[in-house]
């Protein structure tokens, strides 16, 4: 089996692909990185031993949650921050969602395909299980959101809020 969900069982710590943080340009912070990583997803990284929920967060943010019950109260401290752009899986139903992105988000991308994250070795972990998007905190991140899309760096379609 090539499913993200089955391979991934027992793990908390998931990479972004490298292409993806690429495209959408630099960070000033990653709160939710992998405690060893092949790659930097932005220029200063909290890690699960640097308890970034309770950590003041700075600058453009990058937000690659832990994804299950505790994503909303990480989309919730990104919507505060208000400046930075999470990635997460479409779950536009959710409590969560309605708590931290309609309302407060300016715009959320919907990815055009599965992404396949890495393990914190960098090697490939699978295709998701489900869809992800892209939520853009802020007129920065809209622009980032803009930018990538126009360039054919990421493929997919965004809804203004």
């Amino acid at each position: 089996m090539n499913n993200f969900e089955f391979k991934t069982k027992g793990h908390d710590e998931w990479l972004t692909p490298k292409w993806l943080t690429d495209a959408l340009g630099c960070f000033d912070l990653d709160p939710c990185s992998p405690v060893i990583r092949p790659w930097d997803t932005a220029k200063n990284h909290f890690n699960k031993n640097d308890d970034g929920l309770k950590r003041d967060w700075f600058g453009f943010v990058w937000l690659n949650p832990p994804y299950g019950k505790a994503t909303r109260h990480w989309l919730h401290k990104l919507s505060n921050h208000n400046n930075g752009i999470a990635l997460v899986f479409v779950r536009t139903e959710t409590q969560s969602f309605f708590d931290s992105v309609w309302g407060k988000a300016k715009a959320v991308l919907f990815l055009k395909r599965r992404l396949s994250f890495c393990y914190v070795n960098g090697d490939p972990a699978g295709y998701a299980g489900a869809p992800s998007c892209l939520i853009a905190y802020g007129d920065q991140a809209v622009d980032r959101l803009e930018t990538a899309l126009s360039k054919g760096l990421i493929e997919g379609y965004v809804v203004y809020l």
